[in-house]
């Protein structure tokens, strides 16, 4: 399958950084998406990022940078954030299979990290979705200003390529995907499985747990149907915010 040109990426990244932002899954200015587009004349590869300091909710494809694999920006005007090189090309390297790389804080989720073993529980077939696909980090690195945490993220996810979530400790989220809608998609149902289960908990009963072998059979039905929901799922979520 050939990969959509760089415009439509340009235009489906923009698209879901504003969808992030008025579902309140960004933090401020913070936090970053990426696209790996293909390799360059030169041959080096070249990637789709959002400038610092440009708010998601009015994000245009025109402000996306294009940067190189050292985080040099190649066309576009405004500033690479140093989380967001070292986080993201370290993510893209590591499992070049994640066309597209979407960091976030989101509430729910970055609960999760913040609770002592915390773990997304399969007590709800949304969770289904995405059992043996998470791995956690379990180690906080900071704010990743150096590429010291880029290279343990890389050394995390090559541990575990199967893995396309990657819960980070004390921090939030990582998630990656063959597309912009797939990653978005996974994006929106992870925050929905972690708040399911954060309201769960706060009855203070104990979660119910789906049994193992409805775990499996659940999830390879969602394996079925992930990439076409999430393409369906992404273009009417664009066709009725009109984003």
């Amino acid at each position: 399958m050939s990969q959509p040109s760089i415009t439509n990426q340009r235009r489906n990244l923009a698209a879901a950084l504003r969808l992030a932002a008025k579902y309140e899954l960004n933090e401020g200015i913070c936090n970053h998406f990426s696209v790996a587009l293909a390799d360059g004349a030169d041959g080096k590869p070249r990637y789709l990022i959002n400038p610092y300091g440009v708010h998601w909710a009015e994000m245009r494809p025109s402000d996306l940078l294009l940067i190189d694999d050292k985080g040099q920006v190649l066309e576009g005007e405004g500033e690479v954030e140093a989380t967001a090189r070292n986080i993201h090309i370290a993510a893209h390297k590591a499992n070049p299979r994640h066309v597209a790389v979407l960091h976030v804080h989101m509430p729910y989720a970055t609960a999760l990290t913040m609770v002592e073993g915390g773990r997304l529980e399969v007590a709800h077939q949304t969770a289904c979705r995405f059992h043996g696909r998470t791995m956690y980090q379990d180690h906080f690195g900071g704010l990743a200003l150096d590429e010291a945490e880029g290279e343990a993220i890389v050394a995390a996810n090559k541990a575990d390529t199967s893995a396309d979530i990657t819960f980070l400790a004390h921090h939030g989220v990582t998630i990656g995907g063959p597309s912009v809608a797939v990653a978005f998609d996974d994006l929106y149902f992870l925050e929905r499985a972690c708040k399911q289960q954060v309201l769960a908990m706060s009855t203070g009963k104990p979660l119910k747990l789906i049994p193992q072998p409805e775990i499996d059979a659940t999830a390879r039905e969602w394996r079925q149907v992930l990439v076409y929901q999430a393409e369906k799922h992404f273009e009417a979520l664009v066709r009725m915010e009109g984003v």
